[in-house]
């Protein structure tokens, strides 16, 4: 029995103590030779057993990270883009990041998914990641994955991956002409070929490429517009064959799982077995190796390029060789021949060469990209590889005017006036104005008109989706020449908005009620100004004024002003009463806009994108509504941007029913009879197992019964965050309320109280 103490592992149990006659009796040498033979091995028995049982038991634990992965709710952030601190523990080991109204955190650490020993915490020098396990190579120390040449033969190459070094010879090859074939340069094993081209088809500059698909541990590099070729063995791995997989396309197979490993002064693990310090082993047939100073050393041969399709090799011991050397002058494919020596592509990515009547086909290696914050991954037309590109630069503008700027930032504007939305302040090449109108209200506005002037054009989307093309009304589709590109207009088959594209990248859209949305390409990063900010990457500074001076969120309407644009004619309000805030009935708000509080209306989208400033918006548009309406825009610009992100939606509009574009028409009446109330009304259940609206609501909307609190102003951030959890109960008018569940209109409301007319 083994016990710890202190730290130590050591037997445990009553030990017997020696007795008297014992010790003065004298044995035969025969039984004192047998007995001294005993005690050494139980002397040494107790430590090996020790160190084995340790070893095994360490390696049957599966390894899940430092421990430091994050747990609980998204928080919310407002400056979109930029870095976050944060107060959680081991803040040094993330990089947090506003993203989508959410502050994203991730860590910086290396690859481990098929490290199949893992460096344990005791001896781990890095707080944050955890690694795989290296080599001492010679003295010297080797992370995992490293690779490196013998100084004296640059063919010998080595290769440490979990404690394990791998030495081989490099196979060489080349299929260029002689004459343009350069010998290897300094500290390089091969030579190689003049220009970066394989079976005709051009490598890029520090591009890989498998040189045969039946191959792929036949590799070229090029560099320095040379192509070099050769072949290497597949490292030795940790792991036992059962624990390892082949992945497609790839040379060598991966290890599928990952074990703690605490070390053991001079001794080697390997294939979960323990080894002293300078044996020698031999995991299989062709492979030897010799532990030393932990790591083990493994020399294995490298295969020889072979020139045969995989159907005519045979195996030869530990490598496959070519049982037929036939050699013919022709190659067919899919009915095509082709003749020795010829190339042809087979798209961006393969190029294939007729070889001895073997069709021997290169294929491009893409490697590994992970896109920034701001960036996509998008596939070139033509090319093979993806690659990251900087996404288009998306404004904004919903409702009782709420924008989001280029760069992200959210803010609210009720001027009933026309103004620079967005503009190219460099190079002047466009700018698009917004003409808002105040419909009859005394503070709120929506957006009316927009103008986007494109060299010789003036494009006007108008109410009820009407275009006007330099002053005459025009009918869509309609392609025009602006300058010397294209500018196409069109209607969206999904919800019938104008869209407007120009050959340049600036796109408009246009719902024809309010709904607007600009996006221009990542090359006027910097050149942007108006209302839209400037798309520079970061929101801190985009309530910018025409004159260069930045402002406060409570200096919106100064910001805005600045950029106001036309004489006093273009203004529906002769006067702004910028001070007042509308008085808003908090229950109201709360019942209109309950359906951006439920993740299953939008698919779940509020994991993806914060709902808190749609919600925030559509609470504001419902104090001041002459339509009834209002808060569908606050739900038609978030689905739009979750859709933007990815999202498949569901038929949010009938479950809400909010009609698409200029054609909204809701009620009280018809919003109480949609599918997505008639859920909710199923758990407002009264203490007598009645529905709200038997219990509570009469027929006729202006019945219903007046709220028991006063009416106030649109709640802050932190009266929400005094609001009901779910599962709390609440008592209102003798009807039990569970969780967050819409709220009986006050009567009074004008909203319940008239039709929607459509929004002209």
């Amino acid at each position: 029995m083994c016990c710890k103490s202190s730290g130590k592992w050591k037997p445990c149990g009553p030990s017997p103590s020696p007795s008297p006659n014992r010790q003065q009796q004298q044995l035969p040498p025969e039984s004192a030779s047998k007995l001294s033979r005993q005690t050494h091995w139980r002397t040494f028995r107790v430590p090996i057993l020790v160190l084995i049982l340790l070893s095994m038991l360490q390696l049957q634990t599966a390894a899940a990270g430092v421990g430091d992965s994050l747990h609980g709710d998204l928080l919310s952030c407002s400056v979109e883009g930029e870095e976050v601190l944060t107060g959680i523990q081991n803040s040094k080991c993330f990089k947090c990041i506003c993203q989508n109204g959410f502050v994203n955190c991730a860590k910086s650490c290396p690859a481990i998914d098929d490290c199949y020993l893992l460096e344990s915490k005791l001896e781990s020098s890095d707080p944050c990641c955890r690694k795989c396990k290296g080599c001492i190579f010679r003295g010297l120390p080797y992370e995992s994955g490293a690779e490196w040449s013998d100084p004296e033969d640059p063919c010998k190459t080595y290769k440490c991956i979990a404690s394990v070094v791998t030495e081989t010879i490099q196979k060489c090859y080349s299929q260029c002409d002689d004459n343009q074939l350069q010998a290897p340069r300094p500290g390089e094993c091969c030579p190689s070929c003049q220009g970066c081209k394989i079976n005709g088809q051009t490598v890029a500059e520090g591009q890989e490429v498998v040189a045969s698909i039946d191959d792929r541990c036949l590799v070229c590099h090029c560099g320095d517009n040379q192509l070099t070729c050769a072949k290497k063995t597949c490292p030795i791995l940790q792991c036992p064959k059962t624990k390892q997989k082949q992945h497609p396309n790839e040379c060598c197979p991966r290890c599928t799982e990952q074990r703690v490993f605490i070390p053991v002064t001079g001794k080697c693990i390997f294939n979960n077995k323990l080894h002293y310090d300078k044996t020698q082993f031999m995991p299989d047939r062709c492979t030897n190796c010799t532990c030393l100073n932990g790591t083990s050393i493994c020399q294995r041969a490298t295969c020889p390029i072979l020139e045969c399709a995989p159907e005519f090799q045979e195996d030869d011991g530990c490598c496959p060789r070519c049982a037929v050397a036939e050699v013919r002058s022709e190659c067919s494919l899919e009915g095509i021949i082709y003749k020795n020596n010829e190339t042809w592509n087979m798209g961006p990515c393969r190029s294939c060469r007729c070889n001895g009547g073997t069709i021997r086909c290169s294929e491009m290696r893409c490697p590994e990209v992970k896109c920034r914050a701001n960036e996509e991954l998008k596939l070139p037309p033509g090319e093979c590889c993806p690659r990251c590109v900087e996404t288009a630069g998306t404004c904004t503008v919903f409702g009782d005017p709420h924008f989001k700027t280029f760069d992200g930032k959210f803010f609210s504007f009720q001027g009933s006036c026309k103004y620079q939305l967005a503009a190219d302040c460099h190079g002047h090449s466009f700018h698009i104005r917004l003409t808002n109108d105040g419909r009859g209200t005394k503070r709120s506005s929506w957006a009316k008109t927009v103008t986007l002037k494109l060299h010789n054009l003036r494009i006007n989307l108008g109410q009820k989706l009407r275009v006007k093309v330099n002053g005459t009304r025009v009918m869509l589709p309609y392609v025009g020449r602006a300058g010397d590109q294209n500018v196409t207009i069109g209607r969206l088959a999904e919800d019938g908005a104008v869209l407007l594209r120009s050959e340049m990248g600036l796109a408009i859209e246009w719902d024809g009620s309010g709904f607007l949305q600009v996006s221009v390409p990542a090359h006027f990063k910097h050149r942007m100004c108006g209302l839209c900010g400037n798309f520079n990457g970061s929101g801190r500074d985009d309530l910018t004024g025409r004159d260069g001076r930045p402002h406060g969120d409570d200096e919106v309407w100064h910001f805005a002003n600045s950029w106001k644009v036309g004489g006093p004619k273009s203004c529906s309000r002769q006067r702004e009463n910028i001070a007042a805030l509308p008085t808003c009935n908090k229950r109201r708000s709360s019942f209109y806009c309950q359906p951006l509080r439920i993740s299953e209306v939008f698919g779940h989208c509020d994991s993806r994108l914060n709902p808190i400033n749609y919600i925030d918006s559509c609470r504001m548009d419902v104090c001041e509504c002459p339509s009834g309406s209002c808060h569908c825009d606050s739900f038609a610009a978030y689905a739009h941007e979750c859709r933007r992100l990815g999202v498949q939606l569901p038929d949010w509009r009938s479950s809400t029913n909010c009609p698409a574009g200029w054609r909204r028409n809701a009620t009280l009446a018809n919003f109480l009879d949609n599918e997505l109330n008639k859920e909710l009304e199923t758990l407002r259940l009264g203490s007598h197992g009645r529905k709200l609206s038997e219990a509570s609501t009469p027929s006729s909307p202006k019945q219903l019964p007046r709220a028991s609190t006063p009416a106030s102003s649109t709640p802050t951030s932190h009266e929400r965050q005094k609001q009901s959890p779910p599962n709390q109960s609440q008592s209102l008018a003798g009807v039990e309320l569970r969780g967050t569940v819409p709220i009986p209109i006050p009567a009074g409301d004008a909203m319940a109280e008239r039709s929607a007319q459509a929004c002209l």
